[in-house]
């Protein structure tokens, strides 16, 4: 098969399956990984695709920041069904952070009546939900992200380089089977490390709309957190393989 040949059939595979990965495509056209490797660094330089760990993927399905109104009416049901998943897995007296998202305030909404917990949030909506709460509740304050809802800067990160909390919620932008947790900016994505740092349990909370996708900055890998609470409308293969890297709930 020419070379030209091979790299427009790789764009049609990767138009069909969302994701390609180098050692399949080096078995299927019969040629080394390194060629593989060439044929994708010469098409991400003409934008037809990102290269990710292992493979590549869609420009397009690089994961961007979602105004949170757009984000609170999207999968409700689903994120209710999560956090009620979630919060068998917060102790009596527990100390909990609440990362900021939609799925989060699904969580603080069945929390708001317990008074034994302390609760730690870098969410203005997740507060406000919060606020006539028995139970104690601290905000991290912070620079108020713009349509989105979160606080980020020093003053977040200070806080919570300095707390220790029994579980952590962890909000998802993109979650890849190769490429692990990833969210669109750098800043969102220490700040999420420094969360998962101060957890004993570490749970990522995310719907089926957020699997096989990817966005820009790193979070973490699947062996860093104790598993992934979801809804049941995630594709099967997708569960089956990312069961064999952490537990999915």
């Amino acid at each position: 098969m020419l070379q030209a040949e091979r790299r427009s059939n790789i764009i049609q595979h990767l138009h069909e399956e969302g994701t390609i990965l180098i050692e399949a495509l080096a078995s299927k056209y019969n040629v080394s990984p390194m060629t593989i490797r060439r044929d994708l660094a010469a098409l991400e330089k003409e934008g037809k695709l990102v290269r990710s760990h292992g493979g590549a993927v869609l420009p397009e399905s690089m994961e961007q920041e979602v105004p949170y109104q757009t984000k609170l009416s999207s999968y409700k049901q689903e994120k209710e069904a999560i956090a009620k998943k979630a919060v068998e897995r917060i102790p009596q007296n527990g100390r909990v952070l609440l990362d900021s998202g939609t799925t989060n305030l699904e969580i603080a909404k069945l929390l708001k009546s317990r008074s034994d917990l302390t609760i730690i949030t870098n969410d203005a909506k997740i507060s406000m939900e919060l606020l006539h709460s028995e139970s104690q509740v601290i905000s991290t304050g912070g620079e108020l992200q713009k349509d989105v809802g979160a606080f980020i800067g020093p003053l977040v990160q200070e806080l919570l380089r300095n707390i220790r909390v029994d579980v952590v919620f962890l909000g998802a932008n993109a979650i890849d089977l190769h490429d692990g947790i990833t969210t669109p900016s750098m800043e969102k994505a220490y700040i999420k490390k420094l969360m998962l740092d101060s957890a004993r349990s570490k749970w990522i909370v995310a719907d089926h709309s957020k699997f096989n996708k990817r966005s820009f900055a790193h979070v973490c890998n699947f062996s860093e957190v104790n598993g992934i609470i979801t809804d049941d409308q995630i594709n099967a293969e997708t569960r089956r393989q990312l069961e064999q890297e952490t537990n999915i709930y």
